[in-house]
């Protein structure tokens, strides 16, 4: 499935009237629920979901859908497919709740376990991203739009490690331990992997868990902007999408292609 230029341009507007969608939300006092595993989920993730099923279907009624809102599909009818729109409605519903602004509306489009494209949104900076390996990366932010490189231009300054503002652990400090000198900046949802793309940090090394629609739309911008993603166990493979029992990833490292990110090793306590 190959995306035309009115394609990307519908995604975008998609992806962004999600966006308007959760902005209604957002200075209001939403109705916050918890899943099974305790993650959050307000009334602005559910307005998001349904602008953006609405949205895809219209314009491509034969292609799947997987939302992390409507996740409870048998993994042998998700087996079948072969292409398929994987979406987080709300990435970093914490990020939300706490009016920080570190949150985005992810689509990607997945085709053999690989993410083609995607478009990430983060509405209450009215910052967008999108791409994918075939197509290049690009931002658009208040100024204007440009293409984006996943190199860092200044290699003299210590590398910048962004990391999960909701998620810190002593394994990851200990991996960036390994670097030496570095700048330690944490950030919330797709917009880490985002930076990468766009080259103001250096490695997001990701040691804890993350499921499959938080990063997707993202790795495909990284994909886009040249940049690495690989497993932190198996660094010479990259993530796959394909379809199996759960959404759980495993660790990975991300990196812009002039950065050589040090090698995790698993710690045996």
């Amino acid at each position: 499935m190959k995306l035309t230029t009115q394609d990307i341009a519908l995604l975008l507007e998609i992806t962004q009237d999600a966006g308007a969608a959760i902005m209604r939300f957002y200075h209001s006092d939403v109705g916050t629920t918890f899943k099974q595993d305790n993650s959050p989920v307000t009334e602005a993730d559910l307005a998001a979901d349904q602008v953006i099923k609405v949205g895809l279907l219209r314009h491509w009624p034969n292609v799947p859908i997987l939302s992390e809102e409507s996740a409870d599909i048998d993994v042998e009818i998700r087996r079948q497919w072969q292409t398929f729109w994987l979406v987080d409605p709300l990435d970093g519903t914490k990020e939300f709740i706490n009016r920080n602004g570190e949150f985005t509306v992810n689509i990607a489009l997945i085709h053999n376990g690989i993410p083609v494209f995607g478009v990430v949104y983060a509405p209450a900076k009215d910052l967008l991203y999108w791409g994918g390996e075939a197509y290049g990366a690009f931002k658009r932010d208040v100024k204007a739009q440009q293409t984006i490189l996943a190199e860092v231009l200044d290699t003299e300054n210590p590398p910048v490690v962004v990391v999960s503002r909701s998620h810190p652990s002593e394994r990851l400090q200990g991996y960036c331990e390994q670097m030496g000198a570095y700048e330690y900046l944490p950030t919330g949802s797709s917009l880490k992997l985002c930076m990468v793309a766009e080259g103001s940090a250096s490695v997001y090394p990701r040691l804890g868990p993350t499921s499959q629609w938080d990063i997707a739309a993202a790795h495909a911008v990284l994909f886009g902007a040249q940049g690495r993603l690989t497993l932190a166990l198996h660094p010479e493979q990259t993530l796959s999408y394909k379809q199996k029992q759960d959404f759980i990833n495993p660790y990975f490292i991300a990196s812009v292609k002039n950065f050589l990110p040090p090698i995790y090793k698993e710690s045996k306590q």
